[in-house]
């Protein structure tokens, strides 16, 4: 007779830059979200898809929880939160060595607005090779003191510690049923979004704070040839013409090097060649073009 299966949604909640995309990614196995240094990159609820044993976990990675000012912000905020509303199970990932902070405290106090009764909520303290045993404990216990979590885990997901006891305790905590996904798709974002967070990322990464969240990037155009390659064009928006020389760069040398590295990572994904190019337009409204947030994932009327 066989196992019996459970399946679920799991909503990992936080921060900006709290680890949420690093966790994601480290218990999925591949990189299905977008890692950098910079706060507030991750727009969509991007989901993966992980195995354990008999259950499938299906991880909704938020973007980061903040202060809303712009209608993108409140927009990302707003998935964050119905993300959280629609899950099994609520992860909150804070990190251990920024402790108990406002932006920690304001989630604290919106978590029974926006959870069910019915869901089980754990506290995850990240980076934990950042502080001392004591340190961590004490931060455990005035947690719980604040909210009574059904579970607190320890774990770096950068480097795996405690990424395992977590997962297998997910595993354990999703309802039975039959599994949501096929078994080896890792994520449910089109590879047209997925191929887009990529070059978001490099673009990010290269261009350092110079043009921080004033871009956005979009498959136009996935073609799949006889050689077994893909052709892929993209167009990187922005909202200023002098965005697009901070883009291009001298000589053109910016957009090559944010270029091949972005066509290597999605060659590595995909397991094949690809055939990236890229345009970079002016689009001074595209923070207000509802196509814009449809394309990222997001609800256009979530930003009033």
């Amino acid at each position: 007779m066989a196992e019996t299966t459970r399946a679920g949604f799991v909503a990992l909640i936080g921060e900006p830059n709290a680890g949420k995309s690093t966790l994601l990614n480290r218990m999925v196995g591949a990189k299905v979200s977008i890692v950098t240094h910079k706060v507030q990159t991750t727009r969509a609820r991007i989901r993966g898809v992980a195995m354990e044993g008999d259950s499938q976990i299906v991880f909704v990675d938020t973007p980061g929880i903040f202060k809303p000012k712009r209608r993108l912000d409140r927009a990302m905020v707003s998935a964050a939160w119905g993300g959280a509303a629609d899950a099994d199970v609520v992860v909150l990932l804070i990190e251990a060595h920024k402790g108990i902070t406002e932006g920690v405290e304001a989630i604290l106090a919106a978590l029974d607005e926006h959870s069910n009764p019915k869901q089980k909520i754990a506290l995850a303290i990240n980076k934990i090779d950042m502080v001392d045993v004591e340190k961590l404990l004490a931060l455990a216990k005035d947690m719980n003191e604040r909210r009574s979590f059904v579970e607190t885990f320890m774990i770096s997901a950068e480097k795996g510690k405690g990424v395992d006891d977590l997962r297998k305790w997910l595993a354990r905590e999703l309802p039975e049923g039959p599994w949501l996904y096929p078994e080896d798709q890792i994520a449910d974002l089109p590879m047209r979004m997925i191929a887009a967070e990529i070059t978001r990322e490099k673009l990010t990464l290269n261009l350092h704070q110079e043009l921080p969240y004033q871009l956005t990037v979009e498959t136009e155009q996935w073609e799949e040839r006889k050689d077994g390659s893909a052709r892929v064009d993209q167009v990187i928006y922005v909202s200023r013409d002098g965005h697009k020389g901070i883009i291009l760069g001298k000589r053109g040398e910016t957009i090559k090097r944010i270029s091949r590295a972005a066509r290597e990572e999605l060659a590595e994904f995909l397991g094949r060649k690809v055939h990236l190019f890229l345009q970079v337009k002016v689009r001074p409204n595209w923070l207000e073009e509802a196509e814009r947030y449809g394309e990222m994932g997001l609800d256009f009327k979530d930003g009033n």
